[in-house]
């Protein structure tokens, strides 16, 4: 299996607890989702480990859709320090094999290792309940892309010139995120959609 975990001292101490499993060999340990991918595929493991969220130009979750694509035998399990429910959406929907927390046993995590590596797929429990639970995304395409630009701090007349909109349909659509989110401002609007992986 294949590591990547930006922490200097989680990744050492995940390979030192793995390493310690008779079936379980640690082939490459990285730092980042791009060096994921590179050392995926030099190694070619069975399984990737990945943490979601690490410097570089893509996170652990790019990583596993790109190690997917390009090496469709191998599986990936995701390892967070968070179950937020926007990352568990993502992962989710990128049908990973894997979506573990970082407070799991070392037994725990290597089970789950051994069922990925043979197809099954496992999700940790104390997740289980927010996957149930997750939404379906109430925004339309043009909102998100409204939204994702009051999130980088443009303001409406900005937005409208970049989406190619008058500034009165980009206020009329941020009145519409706000409402349809139940949120605040638009600044809580980007909060909820941004927890909720929708942005």
């Amino acid at each position: 299996m294949l590591l990547a975990e930006d922490q200097h001292v989680i990744r050492e101490a995940l390979v030192t607890l793995l390493s310690l499993e008779p079936d379980i060999e640690v082939v490459q340990a990285v730092e980042s989702g791009d060096a994921a991918v590179a050392a995926a595929l030099a190694h070619r493991p069975d399984v990737v480990v990945l943490d979601i969220d690490m410097p570089g130009a893509i996170d652990g979750l790019d990583a596993a859709a790109q190690v997917r694509t390009r090496l469709p035998g191998c599986r990936a399990l995701m390892l967070t320090g968070h179950g937020k429910p926007g990352h568990l959406r993502r992962a989710l929907s990128s049908q990973v094999d894997g979506f573990m927390l970082k407070t799991a046993s070392p037994e725990e995590l290597a089970s789950a290792i051994r069922k990925v590596a043979r197809g099954e797929r496992v999700l940790d429990p104390s997740l289980a309940v927010t996957a149930w639970n997750l939404a379906d995304n109430p925004l339309t395409p043009r909102e998100a892309d409204v939204l994702r630009l009051v999130a980088e701090g443009a303001e409406p007349p900005e937005i409208a010139g970049r989406l190619f909109l008058s500034a009165g349909t980009v206020r009329n659509y941020i009145t519409a995120i706000v409402t349809k989110l139940n949120a605040r401002n638009r600044t809580d609007a980007v909060r909820i959609a941004s927890e909720a992986g929708w942005i």
